[in-house]
């Protein structure tokens, strides 16, 4: 078996460091990618890989992801952010993917204490034992300070050409990047919008009121204002022209779930996307909410005569309705505030 190990790669300094180190003891990299619907900045990984001159797979969550976001068994963090369960999840792919490339081992560019939730010391334990990689889980940032795995007491990798860093730092580890001459440095980013207190409110919406939302209606949480009019029944509205075309686009998916797309008609304003039954109640609330967000003096093409109206479309009809705008909407509040 040749000395070849699987590098998880994000894109971010660590990472890229842990590959670095590596590759100056001549182990030969594998670079792993994990996205999930929450994860941002894909293209830093590709980018990074490119830079370091590794082959780059990129893995994705499968069905049974959506289980620990609910449930983690690991608890949140300060957002919707189930981070210890998350990295096991990740990590068991990476054992996966080690098994199929014929790789030794898996490194992780963790760094002890660097994040709250999940990279205190006990965490690095929880999280080799419950992946099943165990002391196959190098995080040569902070190796000296944790017991020698596998591939050190192998002497598959040289321990003392390791690190003993610690805390949320980032000066040993610009040094170190300019020390191994990276092309690029890239700025601290979470990573993920789960994290995120804003994102995570609409998270929480809909674990408490859509226990079996599919990755469809977990996907929409980052389009629009979402609005909720009642514990079945919520409306997405566009904020830009962008998202007002992934709504269209988002609504015509085979796996949607929207039951009805509303556009303006005559007028400049907002797409907006209705998610439970089409009640006429809950059609009322959707016009309204976007009349709300519209600007009718704003609308050049409109003439003073013509009513405003908006194309509503049903899984049954597409017809046009009046626009206006009701004291509901006027009072709604999204579920999280922009």
């Amino acid at each position: 078996m040749s000395n070849r190990c699987v590098v998880l790669l994000s894109g971010g300094l660590d990472s890229m460091l842990a590959i670095r180190i590596m590759q100056r003891q001549g182990v030969e990299v594998e670079a792993l990618n994990f996205k999930t619907a929450f994860t941002c900045c894909q293209d830093d990984s590709g980018r990074a890989a490119r830079d370091l001159g590794v082959r780059l797979t990129v893995v994705s969550q499968e069905d049974d992801y959506l289980d620990l976001v609910r449930k983690p068994r690991f608890g949140y963090g300060k957002g919707a952010n189930p981070c210890v369960d998350c990295r096991i999840y990740m990590f068991e792919k990476a054992k996966q993917f080690m098994e199929q490339v014929g790789a030794r081992f898996v490194v992780s560019g963790e760094v002890v204490g660097q994040r709250p939730m999940s990279q205190k010391r006990r965490d690095f334990d929880i999280i080799a034992h419950h992946s099943g990689l165990d002391d196959l889980l190098l995080r040569p940032l902070s190796a000296k300070m944790l017991p020698p795995t596998l591939p050190e007491r192998e002497g598959w990798v040289d321990r003392e050409q390791l690190y003993d860093i610690c805390g949320r730092s980032r000066k040993k580890l610009i040094a170190m990047a300019k020390e191994f001459d990276l092309p690029n440095i890239p700025s601290p980013s979470t990573g993920c919008a789960l994290t995120e207190p804003k994102f995570s409110r609409k998270v929480f919406d809909l674990i408490e009121l859509a226990p079996t939302a599919t990755f469809w209606e977990y996907d929409l949480l980052s389009v629009g204002r979402h609005y909720r009019f009642d514990k079945h029944t919520k409306v997405v509205v566009g904020r830009k022209e962008s998202e007002n075309i992934q709504l269209q686009y988002t609504h015509r998916l085979p796996e949607a779930n929207s039951t009805a797309l509303l556009m303006p008609d005559n007028f400049a304003g907002p797409t907006a996307l209705l998610l439970g039954e089409p009640t006429p109640q809950a059609l009322d609330y959707a016009i309204a909410l976007l009349t709300r967000h519209s600007n009718f003096e704003e609308t050049a093409d409109l003439e003073e005569s013509a009513a405003p109206q908006i194309r509503l479309s049903t899984h049954d009809e597409t017809r046009t309705v009046a626009a206006c705008v009701s004291e509901a909407a006027l009072a709604a509040k999204t579920i999280a505030a922009d």
